[in-house]
């Protein structure tokens, strides 16, 4: 899978997330699943740092090609053109109504069996966990089911030579380095490098650029453009596409299930107002000090 050097084949999983900040009480479905409708959707921050991982190790190896993969609804092929925007190369859309419902299990199985389809690969690359789960294992779930080495919670990607990597890691007590051979599957920790803002050029570039089914749905006028200019046809693969065992994929492959959700409102009633003065700052910690909140 190693090409030179000086060219890298990267891999960027990435996801659209329901935004967190703005949960209400219908943001979950009596199945325990996600109502994604009803919470504004963003490129996963985790994700984004990743992106820049990749977007460094192109800076710094020429001819190196970045693919964004995704897997959800239509509308998440906003993701792939966010990556464009920024300078990945092209995506891959992973969509179909069988995908639905996925825990991790069901999505690495689905993600790992496009990257099979990808299969010229030397890095993959994504962020340690998505906002809407928070279980940082689909990274590691690929990985598995794709028999490469995996390095998580990397903060940086200090090197690649002689088909190995080098990486800081960013643990709850510290750093390390680490290397392993490539190809492998990196997760990239929210204390990485923020991700580059678009770029005006590739924004004007790749704006038009759409799947299929987002073309045939919102009656896209601009059809000549789509054969005068292949790069914008975002690829979508649903699962005979990658040969995906169906009763692996979404709610049929999931053994993870929900039992009850409470919605849990956090509400502010007695509250104490402090000056700067020692005698009130003595007294606070005293009274957190016999509530156990600190010592």
């Amino acid at each position: 899978m190693l090409q030179t050097e000086k060219s890298l084949n990267i891999i960027v999983l990435a996801k659209q997330v329901p935004d967190t900040r703005n949960v209400g009480k219908n943001a979950m479905k009596a199945d325990g699943t996600v109502n994604r409708a009803a919470l504004p959707a963003i490129f996963n921050p985790e994700d984004l740092n990743a992106l820049e991982q990749a977007l460094q190790i192109k800076d710094k190896h020429p001819g190196s090609k970045i693919t964004i993969l995704t897997m959800g609804p239509g509308r998440a092929a906003e993701v792939i053109r966010e990556g464009l925007f920024r300078g990945a190369d092209d995506g891959v859309l992973l969509t179909d109504r069988a995908f639905a419902g996925a825990d991790t299990l069901a999505t690495s199985y689905a993600l790992s069996m496009a990257v099979r389809k990808i299969s010229n690969f030397d890095i993959i690359i994504s962020g340690r966990q998505a906002i809407d789960g928070d279980t940082a294992q689909v990274g590691p779930q690929v990985a598995e089911k794709l028999g490469i080495p995996q390095i998580t919670y990397a903060e940086n990607i200090e090197s690649i030579a002689n088909g190995k990597i080098r990486i800081k890691r960013r643990l709850e007590n510290g750093v390390e380095t680490v290397e392993a051979s490539l190809p492998i599957l990196v997760t990239v920790n929210s204390s990485a490098q923020s991700c580059r803002p678009r770029n005006a050029k590739l924004l004007q570039k790749y704006k038009h650029a759409k799947t299929v089914t987002e073309r045939q749905v919102e009656n896209i006028d601009y059809i000549d453009i789509y054969s005068e200019r292949p790069y914008l046809n975002l690829i979508e693969w649903g699962v005979a596409d990658v040969n995906a065992d169906v009763a692996m994929c979404g709610l049929s492959g999931s053994p993870t299930k929900v039992k009850r959700i409470e919605n849990v409102s956090f509400q502010a009633k007695d509250h104490k107002k402090l000056s700067d003065s020692d005698e009130d700052m003595n007294e606070l910690m005293k009274e957190l000090i016999e509530n156990h909140t600190i010592g």
